[in-house]
Formats: C-alpha cells, structure tokens, sequence
C-alpha cells in the first residue's frame, strides 16, 4: 500500500544559498562596488572645483582668513564692543598686516638692489672661473649654455607647481573678482557663518541632520586650531630663518624672512621649497661657508618645528597620519598648484574630524582610535564663525 505524504507548510525558513559563488568573492564585489562609488564622487567633486575653481578658491581663502579672525571677533563682542566694529577692526588689522609685510619686502628690494645687481655678476664671474680649472676645464660657450639650459629647466618646473595659482586668475580681472569674492564671503561669515551653516543643515534631510550639525562644528574647530597653530609655526620659522640671515650679513635678510613665513602656510614642500631659497641667496651672496651656516640654521629650525611644534601643537589640531599629509600634498599640488598644496591638509583635517564626529553621532559611542577625553560636542559652526 502506498501513503502520500503531505508537504509541510512553509515555516518561513529561508533554505540555505545555493550560489556557487564563494562568500569571498560576494564580498570583494561588495566591497568593489561600493569603493568604486565612493572614487566616482570623488571625481566628479574634483571636476566640479576644477570647474568653479574661480569661486571655490576664494570662499575656501575666506574660510580661512574667518577662522583666523573669528577668536578675535569674538574677544571684542565679549567685552561688549558692537559686532560690526568688532568685525571691522579685525579685517583692517589684516588687511594692514598683509599691506606692512608687503611694503617691507618691497622697500628692501629696492633698498639693496644696486648691491643685489653686483653681488649677483660677481657671483656668476666666481662660478664661470672656478668651472674654468681643472678638473672642470669649462669653456665660456659650455657654461653659457648650462646656464641656459639650468634656466629653461627651471622655468619649466616652476610653471607646473605655480600653473594652478595662475590659472586661478589669469587676468587681473580674475584677480580682482576673486578678490572680492574672498572678501565679502569673509564678511558674511564672519556676520552670520552659524545662519550659512544652519541653512545647509536643512537642506539634508531630517533625520541625518545631527550628525551633519556635529560634523561642522568638529570640523571648524579643527579648522580653527589648525590656521592659529599655523601661524604660530610659520612665524617661529620666519623669525629664526630671518635672523640667521641677518647675523650672517645678507642683503635680504627680511625678504629671506617673509619668504620663510609664507612658505610655511605649505607644509613639507613649503619648507623644502623656502630652505632652498634662503640657502641659494647665502651661497650667490655671501660664499659657500655663509651657506653651509645657512644650511645648519635651516636645518636647526625645521628640527624644532618636527620635533617640538609639530608633536606639541599641530598633532594636537590635525589629527592626520604625516604620511596622509605628505600625499595630501603631493596630491594637491599635481592637482591645483599653489592652491593644492596650500588648501590640502587643512581639507584632509576638517574631512578627517567631520567624519570621526558623524560616526560619532550615528553609532552612539566614539570610534575605536577616538582620544581619550575627547570634548563634547556642544555648540554649534554659528558659535564659532560669529553667529551671536
């Protein structure tokens, strides 16, 4: 006798998978899928600066002259002063700054330039006669062309690196309308930066707007930290680099100085870069012993920088791996110029502590490599760029 045997009904098991595809597999094409998103945003964002690189450049300049300027600002409206004078003092203090450190460097160029015009043929009679002896046994003609070609070499990489800053504004048209822009977004920000950051706020929306509210104030405060401790290692690097440079005698020790000072708003090819300068000025005017002097005191300074400030301060506003910020660097100076490089590390800080403080926010508990004791995130970006 034969019995059939009803089927149970669906329990609602899921039965196991019968892909043949391993799970590695499933998860590298999971994983690929999603990095390649991730790399596409990136480029079309990199398209878009590229594209509107006439505006980003200033507002990105505006934010942070604002961050620099916002602790003032704030100073001044604690102590009762109207925030419109408040606001008004603070940018013409910058603005005269700016202006003295120019009209400094300019004075003492044309101060010293009959001395600069006869140190430097005295300099290139002292190079072509000591490549005349032997061993080198240069010719006239060959040393003109190396110095010809030493300079088409030159001009050639110097057009790379400062290609994004001319392209920024090729005309003086593009200068003064990214002039502008700087300066009224500054204004503006430094008015109601808390009202601009609340308005982009709303346009997520509702349920992620805490976290994006708690990356914008992390990252204007690593923002704000970093452009004050900025400052600080740029100055000491100018003062000190500056004042080898007087001891020694040199006809632009302040230039050499300012040079120095600005240079370092770059860092690591800035201080390469501005090393090199101050070194080659000793050595053309001054003699090689002058410049092995300028070398050790170059060298004694950026010592102190990598090993004092760098450890003391800057680790403690950007919280960057230094090898993160040498690509950074490199990355940004192939991509823009001048530019890149100048705006590099301080994006990669404030992307750094937005995304730590997101997380934050979404999982309820500080990530894994998060500081102990690390502040509370209280406040909000209106607070901190001059909202009242």
């Amino acid at each position: 006798m034969v019995s059939f045997v009803r089927p149970r009904p669906d329990s609602g098991s899921t039965a196991p998978s019968t892909s043949s595809v391993p799970r590695g597999v499933r998860t590298a094409s999971e994983w690929s899928w999603r990095l390649l998103a991730i790399v596409a945003l990136a480029a079309v964002v990199i398209y878009l600066v590229g594209v509107f690189r006439e505006i980003v450049i200033p507002v990105l300049v505006a934010m942070l002259v604002t961050a620099l300027l916002q602790p003032t600002v704030a100073s001044l409206v604690r102590r009762h002063w109207p925030k419109w004078l408040a606001i008004l003092v603070s940018l013409v203090a910058f603005a005269a700054v700016i202006a003295g450190l120019v009209l400094l460097v300019v004075w003492q160029v044309r101060a010293g330039l009959p001395q600069l015009e006869h140190e430097s043929v005295a300099a290139y009679n002292r190079a072509r006669d000591a490549l005349r002896q032997p061993p080198w046994n240069v010719s006239d003609k060959e040393f003109a062309g190396y110095v010809k070609s030493g300079g088409a070499l030159l001009q050639k990489d110097s057009g790379a690196i400062i290609g994004g800053a001319v392209a920024v504004g090729s005309t003086t048209g593009r200068i003064l309308t990214g002039g502008l822009i700087a300066v009224f977004a500054t204004i503006f920000m430094l008015i109601d930066g808390g009202g601009i950051w609340r308005w982009i706020t709303r346009l997520f929306p509702r349920s992620g707007r805490p976290a994006i509210q708690a990356g914008g104030e992390a990252g204007w405060r690593t923002l704000t930290s970093f452009v004050r401790v900025q400052i600080l290692v740029a100055l000491v690097n100018g003062v000190g680099i500056g004042l080898v440079a007087f001891f020694l005698g040199l006809p632009l020790a302040i230039p050499i100085g300012v040079i120095v000072l600005l240079f370092s708003f770059i860092p690591v090819i800035g201080a390469i870069v501005s090393g090199i300068i101050a070194v080659a000025i000793a050595l053309v005017f001054a003699g090689p012993v002058q410049a092995i002097i300028m070398l050790g005191g170059v060298l004694l300074v950026h010592l102190l920088e990598a090993h004092v400030m760098q450890p003391l301060l800057v680790g403690g506003a950007v919280k960057v791996h230094p090898l993160a910020v040498v690509v950074g660097v490199a990355a940004g100076t192939g991509l823009a110029g001048v530019p890149g490089a100048l705006f590099a590390v301080p994006l990669i800080a404030v992307g750094n502590a937005m995304v730590s403080a997101m997380l934050t926010v979404v999982h309820g508990s500080p990530p894994a490599d998060a500081p102990v004791g690390q502040p509370a995130l209280v406040g909000d970006p209106g607070g901190a760029t001059g909202a009242s």
